[in-house]
């Protein structure tokens, strides 16, 4: 045994550990390596294969591992540092991939195989289960055909739908004469420079904005620079801010410096000065009501001023507006209106406007002829309003719809398995004339009772409020009453009849609930008393609905007190 070195005195009181039966002695100070690089090649070669190795089975290298075995292993290997794994043969199995290698490309001859063993790589479905999914044109191949025809019926509902709203149409039927005479006045009068005033009137749903918004588009290359102002007067808070929205469509939006008061004056100047001509349409003219109606002489009375170059369309419901309300005009012909009324809709032109729009679905129909007979025969009888009629389709269409929706919900389609009893796929459910029956009684029946026929669902207030303001129509000659006049005559009946009735306040709550029913229409007012009631139902209606009970039979025929 050799003879050992002697340590320094600093390094005399350290323990021999170091010392083994294999390690050789080196020179102090002892330096600590890492154990993965104390062994060398030369001790790895020179060292026997059943001599204990000094690094861990985790940290071996090469074949001493045994990662690259052919044969496969039990478990997977343990994790290793990248550091410590040199490039080894490739086998196999335990081939390495090389630097830029995809996975997912194999070379040679395993590419063959892994096309033949891997079938998640293929992307083809899974026989057992069908766990992967499926492609979008295997999801269409197992739709049945009963499905595809479900959403074609959709389809067909949904243009159908579409066709038959309220909206302005392109081309308006059955108003031809109407939209010459409309026409010919705005070109006539822009053409020679010339003021003028027209006045339409019509039941609601006859056409009249509709064919006046129409022309006014048709003809926007003629009008050149004329300036055109359309107001819808329902929008305004009160009949003098017709004044104010004038102002800032003519002028600019706050560019008219003055009170209120003055803002005709105002106007007047601007539309007697120099400059192009001026189209004003006013849609539901009526609302402009006024005390003394000074608001409507005014604007009738712009056109009739020297150098004016005012060119007022007025649109209203009233026929005899211009006659009741404003009879100083019949005393200057200047200042009085050309007239132009709208009649209502016949069944024969109702059913040409149903059809027009219906024809532009393609495919087949919803809506049965029978049925567009129906409906156009009894919105003529009633009303004549075109709006009524294509509402009344549009919900028919809407219930067929939801019950052939709710029918597929509750029996959900299946597609048939034996190729020889394929699946019959239903036909397209057609509106028919129950369903537009079923809707005409919701809109035009007797809103007042209940469905279930209880009296005790509309009160006997509410009931008494009718009758008085039926009374007052029908003495008066006036669809409109204040709410004033409407709660003094309801009290004189309640005196006569000795019922106790109920104050302003309560009344003006009353016709609150009637006007959400649908039979009244409300017209709100600063003070209470000055607002308007009207009935939204014909007379014959509320005869009906009244007619067996005796004390409102009593109160129809005493008349007022």
């Amino acid at each position: 045994m050799e003879k050992e070195i002697e340590a320094p005195n600093s390094f005399a009181s350290m323990p021999s550990t170091w010392k083994t039966g294999t390690q050789t002695t080196i020179d102090f100070p002892k330096k600590k390596f890492p154990l993965c690089r104390a062994v060398t090649k030369e001790s790895q070669g020179s060292q026997p294969r059943d001599q204990k190795q000094p690094l861990s089975p985790r940290k071996r290298l090469g074949v001493e591992n045994l990662c690259n075995v052919p044969q496969p292993l039990e478990c997977s290997p343990t994790k290793r540092k990248k550091e410590n794994q040199p490039l080894a043969l490739s086998t196999p199995r335990g081939r390495k991939l090389e630097f830029g290698e995809s996975p997912l490309k194999p070379t040679g001859r395993h590419r063959s195989l892994s096309a033949h063993k891997s079938p998640e790589r293929t992307g083809c479905p899974l026989n057992k289960g069908d766990e992967t999914p499926c492609s979008e044109n295997h999801l269409c191949e197992l739709l049945s055909p009963i499905a595809r025809h479900l959403k074609q019926q959709g389809a067909c509902y949904l243009q159908t739908k579409q066709v038959l709203n309220t909206t302005i149409p392109e081309r308006l039927l059955a108003r031809e004469r109407e939209t010459e005479a409309i026409s010919q006045f705005i070109t006539d009068h822009i053409s020679e420079e010339k003021p003028g005033s027209l006045y339409v009137s019509g039941a609601p749903g006859t056409g009249k904005t509709a064919c006046v918004e129409r022309i006014i588009e048709d003809l926007k290359e003629k009008l050149g620079d004329t300036v055109i102002i359309s107001i819808n007067c329902m929008s305004l808070r009160s009949s003098q801010a017709i004044f104010c929205s004038i102002a800032d469509k003519l002028i600019g939006k706050g560019k008219l410096k003055c009170a209120k008061k003055d803002f005709p004056k105002k106007l007047e100047r601007k539309l007697t000065s120099k400059g192009p001509m001026v189209l004003l349409v006013l849609d539901e003219m009526d609302q402009l009501d006024s005390k003394a109606q000074d608001v409507l002489y005014t604007l009738f009375e712009w056109p009739c001023l020297i150098n004016s170059r005012l060119l007022l369309i007025g649109i209203a419901n009233a026929l005899d507006l211009t006659d009741r309300i404003l009879p100083r005009l019949q005393a200057r012909p200047k200042c009085k209106p050309q007239l132009l009324n709208f009649l209502p809709y016949t069944r024969e032109q109702l059913v040409a406007i149903l059809q027009d729009r219906l024809n532009q679905v393609s495919g087949e129909k919803v809506l049965d002829a029978a049925a567009i007979q129906f409906c156009a025969r009894k919105v003529s009888s009633v009303s004549g309003d075109a709006r009524k009629a294509l509402d009344v389709c549009r919900r028919a269409v809407e219930i067929v719809e939801s019950k052939v929706r709710s029918q597929t919900a509750t029996k959900p389609t299946v597609k048939s398995e034996s190729p020889e009893t394929p699946a019959q796929s239903p036909g397209l459910k057609k509106v028919g004339l129950p369903y537009v029956s079923q809707v005409i009684s919701q809109v035009y029946g007797d809103r007042m009772t209940s469905s279930s026929g209880s009296d005790e669902c509309f009160p006997l207030q509410q009931k008494l409020l009718v009758c008085s303001l039926l009374l007052l129509t029908r003495h008066s000659k006036v669809k409109e009453v204040t709410l004033g006049k409407l709660s003094d005559t309801y009290s004189k009946i309640c005196r006569q009849h000795q019922m106790t009735g109920v104050d302003q306040s309560e009344c003006l709550s009353l016709c609150s609930l009637l006007e959400s029913r649908g039979i009244l229409s409300l017209k709100r007012s600063k003070e209470a008393r000055l607002c308007k009631v009207a009935l939204k139902i014909e007379e014959r209606d509320v005869e009906h609905a009244l007619h067996d009970k005796v004390l409102m039979g009593s109160i129809l025929q005493g008349g007022l007190p």
